[in-house]
C-alpha cells in the first residue's frame, strides 16, 4: 500500500528554522521529521512513498538523492579518478517518488497532482510534520471492515485545533469546526486511508483537502474515523519541535518503534 505525505507547506509558525529549508526537514534528534514519519510506517511494512513536494521541494529531493551517501561508511580513492568503495551501509527497503505540487498548491492540489502516480488502489496519506503511535495495521484492518471511502486518524489534544463532529454512530465524520474555544474535541491527525474515488473530490490546486473534500465526503456519511487514546503531536510550532526534541533525548519518544 503507498504512502502519501504532504510536504508542501510554508510552516510560517515555525519559522524560526522553517525560512531556510521546508519544515519536513526541521530535525529531531538529528534527522528530519519527515524521516521520522517514513520510520514509523516502514515499520509496518509500508515503504512505497510518495511524497508531494512544494516549498523548497529540491532541498527534499536533495536530502534523498544523497541519502545512501550519508548512511555509508565510504572510501573515495582519487589516485584511481576518485572510485567510491562503499564499506557498509543502512540500506531502508523505501521506493520514494518526489514530486513537486507547486508552491502554494493547498492541501487537495497536492494530492490531485499526485494522482498519475498512485496505483488504483487504497492508499495511506498523512501529513509530513506530524508524528503518532498510532497502530497503522489496525487502522488499516479498521478502513476495510467499515467500507467507506476515507478513514482518519481522530485524537484529543485539546482545543487548539479545529475539531470533528460525528454522527450518532459516534465514528462518522459529518464535519469540521475550525478551533473552537474549549477543549476535550476530536481532530483530524492524519494518517488517514483513502480508496481512489477522493479524487474525483478534489477540483483544482485551490481545493483544501480538509475543507471541501472531506468535508464532502463527510456529508454523504462517508468518512469515518479511527480514534486513537494514544500519542500524536503536531510540529506547529518552536515549542512542539523542542518538546519532541526532550521525548527523543530521553529515549521516551513513543513513535520510535524501529530498532535501528
Amino acid at each position: 500500500m503507498q504512502v502519501v505525505i504532504l510536504a508542501g507547506g510554508l510552516g510560517t509558525r515555525i519559522s524560526e528554522e522553517s525560512h531556510l529549508r521546508p519544515k519536513p526537514l526541521l530535525e529531531i534528534g538529528g534527522q528530519p521529521i519527515l524521516w521520522h514519519i517514513m520510520k514509523y510506517y516502514s515499520h509496518f511494512n509500508f515503504n512505497d512513498f510518495v511524497i508531494c513536494c512544494g516549498y523548497r521541494g529540491y532541498m527534499i529531493k536533495e536530502y534523498f538523492a544523497d541519502y545512501y551517501l550519508h548512511r555509508s561508511d565510504v572510501t573515495f580513492d582519487f589516485r584511481s579518478g576518485g572510485r567510491m568503495e562503499v564499506h557498509s551501509n543502512v540500506a531502508e527497503p523505501w521506493r520514494v517518488t518526489l514530486i513537486d505540487t507547486g508552491y502554494g498548491t493547498a492541501t487537495g492540489g497536492r494530492v490531485k497532482r499526485v494522482e498519475p502516480f498512485i496505483n488504483k488502489e487504497t492508499f495511506m496519506l498523512t501529513y509530513g510534520d506530524g508524528l503518532s503511535n498510532v497502530d497503522l495495521k489496525a487502522l488499516v484492518a479498521h478502513h476495510k471492515a467499515v467500507g467507506k471511502k476515507v478513514t482518519m486518524t481522530a485524537v484529543r489534544p485539546g482545543g487548539r485545533y479545529g475539531v470533528l463532529s460525528f454522527a450518532e454512530d459516534q465514528k462518522t465524520v459529518t464535519g469540521f469546526q475550525e478551533k473552537p474555544k474549549g477543549d476535550g474535541g476530536w481532530i483530524n491527525a492524519g494518517f488517514m486511508v483513502m480508496e481512489p474515488s477522493v479524487f474525483r473530490y478534489i477540483d483544482g490546486d485551490n481545493c483544501s483537502l480538509e475543507a471541501r473534500a472531506l468535508t464532502a465526503i463527510g456529508s454523504e456519511m462517508d468518512l469515518d474515523a479511527f480514534k486513537h487514546e494514544g500519542f500524536w503531536q503536531c510540529m506547529d510550532t518552536q515549542r512542539d519541535k523542542e518538546q519532541l526534541e526532550r521525548l527523543w533525548d530521553r529515549g521516551a519518544a513513543p513513535w520510535k518503534v524501529w530498532d535501528y
